[in-house]
């Protein structure tokens, strides 16, 4: 009697967890910056009467590491296209679904009312505006959006004069975060990210022949299983999903 109790108990556990997984949407890995775009388009596909999408946030390197790891998503939506290519390398994409959904551009901000608007060009005084302070911006040895800012820094030849003044986060949201609540003097971060803060203004805008193109690839997960995933990923490759986006500053290709 006790095994048989045993046995039941072990099936409605694993009963639920099958339940669990049918209920919800697909899960979604997605670079930091997507954060109101992408709910904003989740809420507008549950609109219609499927699943909410189960939205996780973070560096798009971290997420990579994660699907590598195993973790049972069913899209990614990285901000940079080399994260994508590693997990593409390792054969955990959906063939034939990896595609190009936007494009962003690289600026620099300053908390709201502190300083005036420079203009960003090869040797412009970005030590001398920073002071004894320090400069947010995601880890540029790792994070699309400081790897962006390292490059153009580098292209601008002020990156030896700042290199020792970087305060690295683990992703652009928390650099913006930094400058909003007036840590450092200066971050940067992408145009879309300023736009979601009144905290903050945008002081300049870096030259976009100064870094490799801004793109965010999306692609199905080879180990998704979701029905409704491929909905979705053909939902945000929509005209009505890039729609959206571009409310949000966002452009699409």
């Amino acid at each position: 009697m006790r095994r048989l109790l045993f046995l039941l108990l072990i099936l409605s556990v694993f009963a639920g967890r099958s339940a669990e997984a049918r209920e919800r949407g697909p899960l979604v890995l997605a670079a930091a910056s997507l954060q109101e775009s992408l709910t904003a388009a989740a809420d507008a596909w549950t609109a219609q009467g499927y699943e909410r999408p189960i939205l996780s946030f973070a560096a798009s390197s971290a997420l990579a590491r994660q699907i590598e790891a195993g973790a049972p998503a069913d899209l990614f939506l990285s901000a940079d296209e080399p994260w994508m290519d590693a997990v593409a390398k390792k054969g955990l994409l959906r063939r034939g679904t990896r595609a190009t959904l936007l494009t962003n551009k690289l600026v620099l901000i300053a908390p709201a009312g502190t300083m005036k608007a420079m203009q960003i060009r090869r040797g412009f005084p970005l030590a001398r505006a920073l002071g004894n302070g320090r400069l947010a911006m995601a880890d540029p040895g790792s994070v699309p959006a400081g790897k962006y800012g390292k490059a153009s820094l580098t292209a601008l030849g002020v990156w030896p004069a700042i290199a020792a003044k970087i305060a690295a986060a683990e992703n652009v949201r928390a650099a913006l975060a930094m400058v909003e609540r007036r840590q450092v003097p200066l971050g940067i971060v992408y145009a879309t990210d300023a736009r979601a803060s009144k905290a903050v203004r945008i002081v300049g805008v870096f030259p976009e022949a100064s870094h490799p193109p801004i793109t965010y690839p999306l692609a199905l997960l080879s180990r998704s299983t979701h029905r409704e995933a491929a909905g979705f990923h053909r939902f945000l490759l929509s005209a009505r999903g890039k729609a959206i986006f571009r409310r949000y500053g966002f452009g699409t290709r």
